[in-house]
């Protein structure tokens, strides 16, 4: 039970909060709900409940105040640390149940990457590196009088300034022993710190362990001050005060990971090596170098790529010759001269960039997990650098890599879907999620049916438009990696430019695929891609004809407005009416959206009454041209 605080014990405590606020140490929390119901659910889940997504109860609370409309309860909820994932049962039954839009766009702003601390995983990886036994990464043996410590170079150099000057003035170095007047749990403490680890509340001094609590404090004091890292010091000193802690620990994480990802930038990214491809398995990287590499990872350059950097054909080319030391004893070492080639017509070596990478970090990868934890050759100790060819681009490599040693994931749309087979590849699940999502969001565009942008004196945008994303690929890769996001995306992308794709004939061969997909495939089974098209076609023209009867009100009311019209306007043809309304020049075809003297045009190049009218038309035209789409590729659906 929380004892209750007397009145001038309230005072001081309010009056501490209020200078921490106005120093700029505490960020000040003023929740909406200042009722006293509020206030106790608020203590109680911070002292007694823990916020979970696996909790039963954290999930029954969340789903009631979601349904009953408690804004304040669903933030503080949230911000405790309860998950709200769009993936899971739970995520949707209180998203979908959300009684009001606030509460639904709220849990939308809380997706997987937001419903916990971001950089959670990432500092839980580094924390777990200093207990992890297989596959053993440390470099660096630290002793102490009854205790040692396996700690990684590079993670020391970008934390604290004074291991960053000592290594690299010997980055040789393997061993270092800790002064006996350091307590060996001071270093520890210090150490789980540096790792990204919150501070213990136990310290473990006391009798039994050789030093007192007082001594491991000083310990720690002096440790903070001689590794440079004075943060250390005020985290112990923080007391008991958990919103100052939480507050404190988000901060460090953030910070640790700009030094990481500044580290990064200036050793990894730095120093990565282009070389011809033919000679990339011959380059030689000392196991023991200034940037405490461990493995070098090799991405080929596409053919594509090194086509568009050829230079243009010179006939002072001399073609190379082979240049070598060793004997040559009737084989062929190194690329070998091309005399029946045209001087030309050369063609450039391929070229291939290196990246020297430490397995610590490459372990966030269930791929390189398994190699390194297993006997295979790239798990082996040697005294050069292994090379490990991986099948992807340098620029895709470099964005993996930025990912793991950053938990940063910027890059552009049209990298988006080579990032997700290359996350599919290592198998890095969050990579994979993030490319989804910067494909689902940014390659939407307004979502805007293409029929709804146009006007007369327009042209309808292409399908092959370079600047639009090529969405069949992104369906195969759905398909591919598995990515149910990306096969919803896809449907709906094509439902709400049809017009666009269903005249083509890689639309009909990805219909194809999707009918294939079912294995044994029956009459009665239906084809995925198309049932899914279907639907957001329906909510694109927002009509159910089947249900409503809308279609045959419209059609009693193109009638009367028929009976209606003067016989003068009856006996002339529509020719001239297309010809008075095409003002721009364009022949009746146009494919355009006009709306002028109250009339619009379908897909079809007819006049509608009304909007409505035009929707009704344009979507049984789609659907008609399906119907016609699966009867060609004899297909039932």
């Amino acid at each position: 039970m929380t004892s209750l605080l007397r009145k001038d014990q309230l005072e001081v405590s309010l009056h501490e909060e209020k200078k921490l606020i106005e120093d700029g140490r505490l960020k000040e929390e003023n929740p909406l709900d200042l009722s006293e119901r509020f206030n106790r659910l608020q203590s109680l889940i911070r002292s007694h409940l823990t916020a979970d997504a696996k909790s039963t109860t954290t999930n029954l609370a969340f789903a009631k105040a979601s349904l009953c409309g408690h804004y304040e309860v669903v933030q503080l909820l949230l911000e405790s640390g309860a998950l709200c994932e769009r993936d899971t049962f739970q995520g949707e039954r209180c998203l979908y149940n959300a009684l009001n839009d606030r509460i639904r766009n709220l849990l939308l702003s809380y997706d997987y990457s937001k419903s916990t601390d971001p950089l959670q995983p990432f500092a839980a990886h580094i924390t777990s590196l200093l207990t992890r036994d297989v596959p053993q990464t440390s470099d660096l043996l630290v002793t102490a009088v009854a205790e040692s410590f396996r700690l990684h170079k590079f993670i020391l150099s970008a934390r604290s300034p004074y291991f960053r000057k000592k290594l690299s003035a010997a980055p040789e170095t393997t061993s270092w022993k800790i002064p006996n007047a350091i307590p060996p749990q001071a270093f520890g403490v210090a150490m789980r710190y540096a790792y990204l680890g919150e501070i213990p509340t136990e310290l473990g001094g006391g009798p039994g362990t050789g030093f007192s609590e007082d001594e491991i404090l000083e310990g720690i004091a002096k440790i903070s001050s001689h590794l440079e890292i004075p943060s250390l010091w005020d985290a112990v000193l923080q007391g008991d005060d958990r919103r100052l802690s939480r507050q404190r620990r988000t901060e460090e994480v953030d910070k640790g990971r700009s030094q990481l990802e500044a580290w990064f930038t200036d050793n990894v990214i730095k120093h990565k090596v282009i070389v011809d491809t033919e000679k990339a398995d011959e380059v030689k990287w000392d196991s023991n170098n200034g940037i405490f590499a461990d493995v070098l990872l090799r991405a080929d350059r596409t053919i594509e790529q090194d086509s568009a950097d050829t230079p243009a054909a010179d006939d002072s080319y001399i073609p190379p010759v082979r240049v070598t030391d060793a004997p040559h004893n009737g084989i062929p070492i190194g690329p070998a001269t091309r005399l029946s080639r045209t001087p030309s017509r050369t063609r450039p070596a391929r070229k291939s960039t290196l990246f020297p990478a430490h397995r610590a970090m490459l372990l966030r990868s269930e791929f390189f997990l398994t190699m390194f934890s297993s006997g295979f050759r790239e798990a082996q100790s040697t005294p050069y650098l292994q090379i490990i060819p991986i099948d992807c681009t340098p620029d895709i490599l470099e964005t993996v890599l930025t990912f793991l040693y950053t938990e940063k994931a910027d890059f552009p749309l049209d990298m988006a879907v080579d990032v997700l087979f290359a996350a599919d590849l290592l198998l890095i699940e969050r990579l994979k999620q993030k490319a989804a999502v910067v494909i689902s969001t940014l390659g939407n565009g307004t979502m805007a049916p293409a029929s709804d942008l146009q006007i007369v004196g327009t042209e309808r945008p292409s399908a092959t438009d370079p600047e639009d994303i090529d969405i069949y690929d992104v369906v195969r890769a759905g398909w591919l990696t598995r990515v149910p996001r990306l096969e919803e995306f896809g449907a709906r992308y094509l439902a709400y430019r049809l017009e666009n794709f269903i005249d083509e004939e890689e639309f009909a061969e990805l219909i194809k695929e999707s009918a294939g997909r079912i294995r044994a495939r029956q009459e009665t089974d239906s084809i995925e891609l198309l049932d899914d098209i279907r639907y957001y076609l329906s909510e694109r023209f927002r009509l159910r004809f089947e249900e409503s009867g809308l279609e045959d009100m419209m059609a009693e009311e193109e009638e009367k407005d028929v009976m209606e019209q003067p016989p003068s306007m009856k006996e002339e043809g529509t020719e001239d009416d297309d010809e008075a309304i095409d003002v721009n020049g364009h022949d009746g075809s146009s494919s355009g959206v006009p709306q002028l003297n109250g009339a619009i045009r379908t897909l079809d190049g007819e006049i509608a009454g009304d909007e409505f009218a035009s929707d009704a038309v344009n979507y049984q035209i789609l659907l008609g041209k399906i119907e016609s789409l699966l009867e060609r590729l004899k297909l039932e659906a």
